[in-house]
């Protein structure tokens, strides 16, 4: 059986037929779907370029077929093309396949209205919150308001139908949005973090005669993962006298705001902007160049940026929402959106090397749980339910 998945990812496809990501979902990604399924139809957004970005890696894979969807950006360009998407998305879906719905998201959407009626089952993937999404901060539009209502509103109807259900948090999107009682449930993060990713002994804590290394790492194209909270809390604390450094790795559509932002702030000689970078061993030799990960997040699902941070021993902060408090006690938490409470909590860490070191040790042992081989088993036992309730459906709605 093949399965169908949809997801909001975009991708860039090259004259020679190739396609390419410049996010997690590339060629290795769709293996999972392949210990359980024959194959795969990607149903996602793609446009025809003439060069990708250096940092960009393959996603076309043997057993990976494309079903284009066009391309937009934003609820402005989707509305332009709305009747060319919803002729996309109805023309791929096969008969027969399995349906996976990456959510929240458009496409998926879409896909879960043209199942309405056919009670054919579907899985969804959970792996973010719409609320949060569209909450004041992440999202400049005037339609944000209305978003923010609709989107959850959908994904609460996609998860309550659905007939196996995964999420990237243990429990805080299930209790937001609950699946069907009689759904299999399950919970696993989109990482996969192998051996290569874990070091035998933590980070240890900088020296105190040199500045503190700060990383954060996400898209630019929105403000989602608060990277302008985090310039102006890295300003404080160069001006409070806590000598620090900022690296920010990804790119977007906000970088040049970003920039202006540093240096209206005094901080251009201090924030790095190092662009989006492969992932593998460059991520984890930026890791390793770094004291203290900060991820100021407006919204998440579960980070997978702070996941690898702290299987790197990195003494870790973030925001006190979505999947962080999973994963950091409330201390090292903050609330999103607040730069001065962020550049305090930064002070006081920096300040205690001993706690530093805790950190760093407590987070090394507890990204072990979230090892590839510990994730694989919940995605198969996941993906065969979806199989088994599919192949059973066919059997009932077959002569």
């Amino acid at each position: 059986m093949h399965v169908l998945v949809a997801l909001e990812a975009r991708y860039d496809r090259t004259p020679d037929g190739c396609v390419w990501s410049d996010g997690t979902s590339n060629a290795a990604f769709w293996q999972r779907y392949l210990d359980v399924f024959d194959g795969v139809t990607v149903l996602a957004r793609v446009r025809d370029v003439q060069t990708v970005n250096k940092a960009c890696q393959r996603a076309d894979a043997p057993g990976v077929a494309w079903a284009p969807v066009p391309y937009f950006v934003g609820p402005w360009q989707y509305l332009r093309q709305y009747t060319a998407v919803q002729r996309a998305v109805a023309g791929a879906l096969p008969p027969g396949c399995a349906i996976i719905l990456r959510v929240p998201g458009t496409i998926g959407t879409c896909v879960h209205r043209l199942l309405h009626g056919t009670k054919q089952p579907h899985g969804v993937e959970v792996v973010g919150d719409p609320r949060d999404v569209f909450a004041p901060g992440g999202v400049r539009s005037l339609v944000r308001p209305f978003m923010r209502w609709w989107y959850p509103r959908h994904l609460r109807r996609q998860c309550a139908g659905a007939a196996a259900a995964a999420y990237v948090t243990t429990h805080i999107l299930q209790e937001r949005y609950p699946p069907h009682p009689d759904a299999f449930t399950t919970s696993y993060s989109s990482i996969e973090l192998d051996d290569e990713w874990f070091v035998p002994t933590p980070h240890d804590p900088p020296p105190p005669d040199r500045p503190l290394k700060i990383l954060t790492v996400g898209s630019l194209e929105q403000l989602y993962k608060g990277p302008d909270v985090l310039i102006r809390a890295v300003a404080r604390l160069n001006l409070g006298g806590l000598k620090s450094i900022l690296r920010i790795v990804g790119d977007g559509h906000h970088r040049a705001e970003l920039e202006q932002l540093a240096r209206d702030e005094g901080v251009t000689e201090v924030v790095d902007f190092a662009g989006r970078l492969p992932a593998g061993e460059a991520m984890r030799a930026v890791y390793d160049d770094t004291d203290l990960f900060v991820l100021p997040s407006r919204t998440e699902g579960l980070p997978r940026a702070l996941l690898e941070a702290m299987a790197r021993g990195l003494p870790c902060l973030g925001s006190d929402v979505g999947g962080f408090a999973e994963l950091l006690d409330a201390t090292e938490r903050v609330k999103p959106g607040d730069a001065d409470a962020l550049a305090l909590t930064i002070a006081s860490l920096a300040r205690d090397p001993a706690r530093m070191a805790r950190l760093a040790q407590r987070n090394l042992e507890f990204a072990r749980g979230y090892h590839a081989e510990t994730l694989r088993a919940r995605r198969r036992a996941f993906y065969a339910a979806l199989r088994d309730a599919t192949h059973a459906w066919l059997a009932k709605s077959r002569p």
